[in-house]
């Protein structure tokens, strides 16, 4: 009874697939999207409910310790050292749970529950997530930082263009890079040259990319050839021209480490890939009829390279983001990615939640537009009913 009841309700979504195999596809994965998003940001509000203390407890921390450098005996200490370093071992004690005589000197309890009332941090974080969508989606408004007080969306917009601009870059070097340098070393199998290429592509792959990280930004620092940050210190409205140049000189060593760490893997697939095409059957066939290796490689075995690129580039596009956070932090980028960590860190639930799925959608996205590009490219691939 139970399954003819779910085949009846599933009968317009069956015919609509076999009507319109592809569109039902895109529909398909945009409803999955729409879940996969959901079921994220309600972990993250668990996630942030289990961390130990709240946002109030990073509020009274930084309260604390701006008082203990303002008035160097706070905490008993005779100096200036003295008070900071009393100051900011009352505000991590606050913060881990204890010391509540120093948490009390500020704020009572009734104060501070009064505080976190007024964030809705005193509701279970299901409710909260729900009051969360109900702004978002109805509202239209994504709320304010409860540190800095400022709108998230300005937050987000003043840095999400950072990001896209750097991980577009390193996605386009190493797309070109990786097409050029695995066609040729296919040609090239099983000499020296591409037995070298291989050993320092797995090498770069499986480097740690914090290790090359630290070690480009030491480089730098040793040398004096590059600077040490990722951004110029002045804005693109002050000198636009100035600005292009000075950005692709300090991003020269983070963009040259998502470069190596990216490359190895995309270009050693697409070499696999192309000696796998290279012995098909429909080679011999081309090369029978007298077709020029050329024309073969470039019009009928590249093309067919495109497929387990494009299915990978989501993946691809999903590591260069979640590498950026790291290269961020490292090369003091303003980034997205730094943006969300220090907002982790705080406990800023507001920014951590729409940095997240801001990025997360981004990432769903990339591989839904891959799986649209593989099905138009490869006309052997259908999304219809099975």
């Amino acid at each position: 009874m139970i399954r003819k009841v779910i085949n009846t309700i599933a009968l317009p979504w069956k015919l609509f697939r076999k009507k319109a195999p592809l569109t039902s596809f895109i529909t398909g994965r945009l409803l999955t999207m729409a879940v996969i998003l959901f079921v994220l940001g309600w972990a993250l509000f668990a996630l942030m409910e289990l961390a130990p203390g709240d946002i109030v407890d990073q509020m009274v921390q930084q309260q604390l310790m701006s008082q203990s450098e303002m008035t160097p005996g706070i905490g008993g200490g005779a100096g200036a050292g003295g008070g900071v370093g009393s100051g900011a071992g009352a505000g991590a004690s606050s913060a881990n749970g204890g010391g509540q005589a120093g948490k009390d000197s500020i704020y009572s309890e009734e104060q501070l529950a009064h505080m976190r009332a007024e964030m809705g941090l005193d509701q279970p974080f299901t409710i909260q997530y729900f009051k969360w969508l109900n702004r978002v989606f109805i509202h239209h408004d994504l709320g304010v930082s409860l540190i800095s007080k400022a709108p998230v969306s300005f937050l987000i917009k003043s840095r999400i263009v950072n990001s896209l601009i750097l991980n577009l870059i390193s996605l386009v070097f190493i797309t070109i890079f990786s097409f050029l340098l695995g066609v040729y070393f296919s040609s090239k199998a099983g000499t020296r040259l591409d037995i070298g290429a291989t050993f320092f592509a797995l090498f770069f792959h499986a480097f740690p990319g914090i290790l090359l990280l630290i070690l480009l930004q030491l480089f730098a620092s040793v040398t004096k050839l590059f600077p040490v940050t990722a951004y110029p210190s002045f804005p693109f409205t002050e000198a636009p021209l100035k600005f292009t140049f000075s950005y692709m000189y300090h991003v020269f060593l983070p963009l040259l480490s998502a470069f190596l760490g990216g490359i190895g893997g995309t270009m050693r697939m697409i070499r696999s890939t192309m000696l796998d095409q290279m012995g098909q059957p429909y080679i011999m066939a081309l090369r029978s009829r007298g077709i020029s290796e050329r024309r073969i490689y470039l019009n009928h075995a590249f093309r067919n390279t495109l497929n387990p690129y494009i299915t990978g580039s989501a993946n691809l596009l999903a590591s260069l983001f979640s590498g950026s956070l790291v290269l961020e932090i490292i090369f003091a980028y303003p980034g997205i990615g730094r943006l969300m960590y220090d907002a982790v860190m705080q406990q800023d639930v507001n920014l951590v939640l729409a940095n997240n799925m801001f990025i997360s959608t981004l990432v769903l996205a990339g591989m839904t537009i891959s799986d649209i590009l593989l099905a138009l490219v490869d006309p052997r691939i259908r999304y219809g009913a099975n």
